[in-house]
């Protein structure tokens, strides 16, 4: 294999350590083989990622208080497995030769593809192809232009309008801005309105490719920590008080990964936070409208932006209810914002191609139609998957607490104890790829949580979690240190 040369930025001593956690055993014992497993769960559950560039060993040893021999010994072990390579005058980076053959000489390319519940993302919708259908004839009088459309296609801004104000939010199309999907958007937020080195106010637990767009304009996350029953308002009206953030990052629809909802009353008072504060904050509704156990006689909370319209930005995304490779999106807000925003744009990207659009103004237009039972019948399938996740966790994980979600796509697991990334490395030799629960913290912790989603296949879920349960009961009968590194694989 052709050597593979740094690609990505630079990672320092310190954050490296935030990333590592607690890897010396229980009684402060260290060693060589403890931090190279530390150093390989971070490349194998993808949080150093290929091209990332390590501290020198001297700034890594001293920020660990570890000797240089220990830094450089482990270094050399993942070097040895293809994880990482060096280059004299280059340093030492994350390589992806480890990405295709594991420690051991067990290639993944040739193993079959494992149950991916790191993904919570369902298959696409079973009216898809009738709508790709639809959309390839309505394109010819689109390709006499030149396709580019900065803000979207009227038409698809409509629906999506239309969408809002029957949630309770009067909103026109001249407020609707199309993205690539909802990541796109909130990075076109973070890119007009974020400066290196501005505070923003996140969740925790909290998506972590959220935390990853605020790392990557070298914003400064400012963390609001969700308690057992959700969000509580006291902590974030003191942490926007003392911190006064540039923007605030919120999920308040079926939160990834808590599954949380917050009520009418407590979005008043946030609200009223943020005009005091004059406080911006993006509200990510890529799960709102997967409620699947409605009740006709309650009225589900408005969007955010009705109760605080000129401080919300909101984004969502058609990747959950239709398809997720449909990379398409969405950002409604003022049309002055929906202005600026188009200009920020201009620097990424010319606008969203006009035949997925297309395709998702037929999806739109047949599923939120008076008479449409498409979104009911795929909310009723989740629904179905969530209750069956639950009787499996039960069944297999018996010692694990689970909260019952009303919506979304997940379940958020307490372990009982600090094993979840253990867990995960375990889980993969067994063809199961789950990522640990630190992966939903801002600097490490919840090392005793498990983000547990039910996208697949219910024949893909029954043995995915049978397999967890196997793992789980290994894990809790031998002890020892968290981080222990993958295990490979038993024939």
């Amino acid at each position: 294999m052709s050597a593979v040369f740094p690609l990505g930025s630079r990672i320092s001593g310190s954050r490296l350590a935030e990333l590592l956690g607690p890897w010396r055993d229980g009684s402060g014992r260290q060693g060589t083989a403890r931090l190279a497993a530390a150093l390989r769960q971070l490349v194998l559950e993808g949080r150093l990622v290929a091209g990332t560039r390590l501290p020198s060993e001297r700034e890594l040893s001293a920020t660990l208080a570890v000797s240089r021999t220990m830094v450089t010994s482990a270094v050399d072990r993942l070097r040895e497995e293809g994880l990482l390579a060096s280059r004299q005058g280059a340093g030492t980076w994350v390589t992806l030769e480890g990405a295709v053959r594991e420690p051991g000489g067990w290639s993944a390319m040739s193993e079959p593809a494992p149950l991916d519940l790191a993904l919570a993302s369902p298959a696409a919708i079973p009216e898809f192809p009738a709508a790709v259908e639809r959309a390839a004839r309505r394109l010819p009088p689109f390709l006499a232009g030149g396709g580019h459309q900065l803000q979207g296609l009227l038409e698809l801004r409509e629906v999506i309008a239309d969408r809002f104000t029957r949630r309770g939010l009067a909103t026109g199309p001249e407020q609707i801005l199309i993205t690539n999907g909802a990541q796109h958007a909130f990075a076109l937020v973070l890119r007009m309105l974020v400066a290196p080195g501005d505070r923003v106010l996140m969740e925790q637990p909290g998506y972590p490719n959220a935390y990853e767009a605020v790392r990557a304009v070298n914003g400064r996350i400012v963390v609001a920590a969700l308690r057992e029953d959700g969000w509580c308002l006291a902590e974030i009206e003191a942490a926007v008080r003392q911190s006064a953030p540039r923007l605030a990052y919120l999920m308040l629809d079926f939160h990834n990964p808590t599954g949380f909802r917050m009520a009418a009353p407590e979005r008043d008072r946030l609200a009223g936070l943020l005009r005091r504060t004059k406080t911006m904050a993006v509200i990510d509704e890529t799960l709102a409208e997967l409620d699947f156990d409605f009740d006709p006689a309650a009225v589900p909370p408005p969007p955010m932006a009705a109760f605080a319209p000129e401080q919300v930005i909101t984004i969502g995304s058609s990747s959950k209810l239709f398809w997720g490779g449909l990379r398409l999106g969405w950002i409604r807000t003022t049309p002055e914002l929906v202005h600026r925003l188009g200009a920020a744009r201009l620097g990424m990207d010319l606008g969203s191609p006009i035949t997925e659009q297309l395709v998702l103004t037929e999806l739109y237009t047949e599923a939120f139609a008076d008479d449409s039972a498409v979104v009911a019948r795929r909310l009723a399938g989740f629904a179905r998957s969530r209750d069956l996740v639950l009787d499996l966790v039960g069944q297999h994980c018996p010692d694990w607490s689970v909260r019952r979600p009303t919506g979304g796509l997940s379940l958020w697991c307490d372990l009982g104890a600090p094993i979840s990334a253990r867990l995960a490395a375990s889980a993969r030799d067994r063809g199961v790829r789950i990522v640990s629960g630190d992966r939903f913290a801002v600097h490490g912790g919840l090392r005793d949580r498990l983000r547990l989603p039910y996208a697949l296949p219910p024949e893909q879920l029954r043995e995915a979690i049978r397999r967890l349960g196997m793992v789980a009961a290994g894990l809790s009968t031998r002890g020892g240190p968290e981080q222990e590194g993958p295990v490979l694989p038993v024939t």
